[in-house]
């Protein structure tokens, strides 16, 4: 559970970043995803999502 908690606090700490030091940036890239088809959201949600489970094998393992 511990790990659980740390995973989310870095995940939303590096977003916090991102819109800190990007606010521009991060706005056009959310004005250019609402254009995106869902499927492509989609297909890149579950691409990233097998990234990361990837990657914890790769640490876990």
């Amino acid at each position: 559970m511990v790990d659980l908690i740390t995973a989310l606090g870095l995940a939303i700490t590096i977003e916090g970043i991102a819109y800190a030091l990007f606010p521009d940036a991060m706005k056009k890239m959310m004005a250019r995803v609402l254009t995106l088809p869902s499927a492509n959201i989609r297909a890149a949600g579950l691409a990233a999502a097998a990234a990361g489970i990837f990657i914890l094998w790769l640490v876990r393992g």
